[in-house]
C-alpha cells in the first residue's frame, strides 16, 4: 500500500483543505494551525477542533511558532491571506530580508527556509486578486512570491479556477497554486517538457480540471534580480498585471496565458442544495422589508455626498432578485449572515416566501458536510462568515487526487 502524504495545514479556518484531502484517503494531516488575531474567542479553531480533534492542532499566531515545533512533512497546504508582500533590506544586515510585519506569506517562507527536510510539495489557495495586486504596481505581490519560492528550489504552477465551471454549486473564483521541490520527480518532469504542454495537458491542474487551450497571447518573462529589486521595480508604470489565469514558473522563467474550462459533465445548481427541512422564521424576509432588498439589489444612479462634502455620482447595475435556482449560486461573502437587507446576500423564493440561505445551505455551496460548523456558542452569522472565508472543498479534493497519483507514478 502506498504511504499517505504527511501534511500540515496552515491558516486552516474550519478545515476545508483537510476535508478535501482526507476525502481522497491519500493524505494524513499531522499538524494544523489556525489563529484569528482580531478576536478573543477563537471560533474557527474551536470548530476545527470539534470536527478533527485537538491533537496536533495549534491555536497560536503562526509567526510566533518555532519552526522546530512543526513536524517534518511531505506537503504544506493552506489558504493564506492576500496581503502586501513587499520586502526590504534589514538595516543591520543588508543580506537579510524582512517582510512587512504580520504578513503571513513570510511565515510560510520561513518554514520552507528553516526546514532542513523541506516539504516536497506546496498546495495553496488565495483570492484571484493576488495575481494583480497591489493596484499601484500590478502583479508585484505574486512576483515576490514566485521569486521567493524559486530561490528556495521550487517550480510553481497556478490556475484561477471557478468551481462552477466544473459543475460545482458555487461561482467561486480562486487561484490555486502548486509548488514542487527540485528534489522531486515532478520537478524533473516539468523541466523536461515545454511549459505550455504542462499547463494545457500534462500538468497536475490541467489533468484535474481540463482546459480548451489557449485563448490569448502567451506571455514569457524572467524574474531578474533579487527579491528587493523585484519588490521595488516589478512592472512599474504598467496598468495591467502580466500574470494571466494560468501559468508556471521554473528557474525564474515564467510562462503565463489565459485558458478556459473544458467541462461537459453534470452540474449542481443552487436549487439542488436547498434543504426541505423546517426553516425558522429568522430566515424569512418580512413583506414590509422586501422593498429594501429590491432597492439594494436594483439598478441605481444617484448623487451622493462624501463626509467631506464632496458630491459624486454613484451607479450600479441590477442584480437578479430573488436568486436563480437553476444555476450555480453567486459567491458567498463573509457578510452573508444576519437579517439586515443587503445587495450581496442570497435570497431564494420558496413556498413560504422569500428567505435567506441557512448556514447548512451555505456549507453545501462550499461542499462541506451538513452542519460542519454547527457548535454551541457559534452563531448563524458566524457560521455564514466561516463559509464566506472558506474554499470549495471539491476543488481541493480533485487536485489532491491528481497530485497524489503523479507523486506515485
Amino acid at each position: 500500500m502506498t504511504k499517505k502524504l504527511k501534511t500540515i495545514e496552515l491558516f486552516a479556518g474550519v478545515g476545508g483543505f483537510r476535508l478535501g484531502l482526507e476525502r481522497t484517503k491519500n493524505y494524513e494531516i499531522i499538524w494544523s494551525n489556525q489563529w484569528e488575531p482580531s478576536t478573543k474567542i477563537q471560533h474557527a479553531s474551536l470548530v476545527y477542533e470539534h470536527n478533527f480533534g485537538k491533537e496536533n492542532h495549534c491555536n497560536m499566531d503562526i509567526s510566533e511558532v518555532p519552526v522546530t515545533e512543526i513536524p517534518d512533512h511531505d506537503i504544506l497546504v493552506g489558504g493564506f491571506p492576500c496581503q502586501d508582500y513587499s520586502v526590504a533590506t534589514s538595516l543591520k544586515n543588508s543580506k537579510g530580508l524582512i517582510g512587512k510585519k504580520g504578513v503571513l506569506w513570510w511565515s510560510i517562507h520561513n518554514i520552507l527556509k528553516e526546514k532542513k527536510n523541506k516539504p516536497k510539495y506546496l498546495f495553496l489557495e488565495n483570492v484571484d486578486r493576488l495575481l494583480k495586486s497591489p493596484s499601484n504596481q500590478r502583479g508585484r505581490d505574486f512576483a515576490v512570491m514566485l521569486k521567493s519560492l524559486d530561490e528556495l528550489g521550487y517550480a510553481v504552477e497556478w490556475r484561477v479556477i471557478n468551481a462552477a465551471d466544473y459543475g460545482m454549486p458555487q461561482r467561486r473564483r480562486r487561484v490555486f497554486i502548486l509548488a514542487y521541490h527540485m528534489s522531486t520527480a515532478i520537478y524533473k518532469s516539468i523541466k523536461s517538457l515545454d511549459p505550455l504542454t504542462w499547463l494545457i495537458k500534462n500538468g497536475t491542474i490541467a489533468q484535474s480540471f481540463p482546459v480548451n487551450g489557449l485563448t490569448s497571447q502567451i506571455t514569457n518573462l524572467n524574474l531578474d534580480g533579487d527579491l528587493i529589486t523585484i519588490s521595488n521595480n516589478f512592472n512599474l508604470e504598467a496598468k495591467l498585471s502580466p500574470f494571466q489565469n494560468t501559468g508556471i514558473c521554473v528557474d525564474g522563467t515564467i510562462t503565463t496565458t489565459k485558458t478556459t474550462a473544458d467541462y461537459e459533465g453534470p452540474r449542481t445548481t443552487l436549487g439542488d442544495i436547498l434543504h426541505n427541512g423546517k426553516i425558522t422564521d429568522d430566515f424569512l424576509i418580512a413583506p414590509a422589508d422586501i422593498y429594501k432588498w429590491e432597492y439594494l439589489k436594483g439598478a441605481k444612479k444617484e448623487l451622493r455626498k462624501a463626509k467631506n462634502g464632496f458630491q459624486y455620482e454613484y451607479g450600479e447595475g441590477k442584480m437578479v432578485f430573488p436568486d436563480n435556482l437553476d444555476n450555480a449560486s453567486r459567491t458567498i461573502i463573509t457578510g452573508e449572515g444576519g437579517k439586515s437587507p443587503s445587495r450581496f446576500k442570497h435570497v431564494v423564493k420558496t413556498q413560504k416566501g422569500l428567505r435567506r440561505l441557512t448556514p447548512l445551505e451555505l456549507e453545501r455551496l462550499n461542499m462541506f458536510p451538513d452542519n460542519h460548523t454547527k457548535l454551541q456558542g457559534i452563531s448563524d452569522t458566524k457560521r455564514a462568515f466561516f463559509m464566506g472565508n472558506a474554499l470549495v472543498v471539491g476543488v481541493v479534493e480533485q487536485i489532491g487526487k491528481t497530485l497524489f497519483a503523479k507523486v506515485n507514478m
